[in-house]
């Protein structure tokens, strides 16, 4: 086990919690993060090879203007700038996709997490957990951040068992 499961509770009326770092820290935030960044390399190098076709494709075009009537070339060109434009269209649907990924699974985790921060608040006699940053000055004492993590990888793991279609 390590120090921050089993650690005390600070007994305060007010605990703290960087929220942020309770998310990135968890397993639950780690694996989130690990599967958003094998999306993002998917589709990056997806778009290293639509990118490469389209620049082959550009070459091509680019190389029978001269053997085209100008209105002929320029109806070959704009239907090329539009499929250009669908194919952007689409990959940047993927990104954002890729984004509400993690924007759904932080959602999952603030869910999950809820009742055991609840718990650590009941535990430590407290009666409100602020976020740290939201704070000009305080003690170390009352941040909660590192036994939270502790509480949630003991509870919820990488959180693979929790659905985001909740």
């Amino acid at each position: 086990m390590s120090v921050a499961q089993t650690a005390a509770v600070p007994q305060s009326p007010i605990l703290t919690v960087e929220s942020d770092r309770l998310f990135v820290e968890s397993a639950f935030g780690r694996r989130v993060a690990a599967e958003i960044e094998a999306e993002q390399s998917v589709l990056l190098a997806e778009n290293r090879k639509i990118e490469a076709e389209l620049a082959a494709e550009e070459k091509r075009l680019t190389d029978i203007r001269k053997t085209m009537e100008p209105e002929d070339f320029k109806a070959v060109a704009d239907a090329f700038d539009e499929r250009v434009q669908q194919i952007r269209t689409f990959q940047d649907g993927k990104a954002r996709s890729i984004s509400e990924i993690g924007d759904r699974e932080r959602s999952v985790f603030i869910q999950a997490a809820r009742p055991i921060l609840i718990e650590l608040m009941r535990e430590a006699g407290a009666g409100m957990i602020l976020e740290r940053r939201s704070i000009l000055v305080s003690v170390d004492a009352i941040d909660i951040t590192d036994v939270a993590i502790g509480r949630l990888n003991q509870t919820i793991g990488d959180g693979t068992n929790l659905s985001s279609d909740q």
